[in-house]
């Protein structure tokens, strides 16, 4: 069975960058949906960064600060983050649907400091 594992969190710096990446056990970023998701506590987990073939969509909060991007030959997902701001902290988490099945990573946290 196929899982994620996201690592690359921590605490930086508003302005700052961190570059999450989501390790897949297998070969599954190559075809269906993929993204980074955040949550929060006390509120529901929200879409960041969407990928399905060719095309990206971010929530209107990240637009021009976060890229998605991905590596299929090393199984990898990965979420760039430029321009931090204290409301980016989150858990983040990867995530995999093909069908009607769908993976989620264990998150990794961003703190992001004023």
């Amino acid at each position: 069975q196929v899982q994620l594992v996201e690592s690359g969190g921590g605490l930086v710096q508003a302005g700052g960058s961190l570059k999450l990446s989501c390790a897949a056990s297998g070969s599954i970023f190559s075809s269906g949906y993929m993204g980074w998701y955040r949550q929060t506590p006390g509120k529901q987990r929200e879409a960041v960064a969407l990928m399905y073939g060719g095309v990206t969509n971010y929530a209107d909060s990240v637009k021009g600060r976060f890229t998605i991007s991905r590596d299929n030959a090393k199984n990898m997902l990965y979420l760039q983050m430029n321009s931090l701001k204290p409301e980016d902290t989150a858990v983040y988490y990867c995530s995999h649907r093909a069908g009607v099945t769908v993976k989620w990573g264990q998150g990794t946290q961003v703190t992001v400091s004023s």
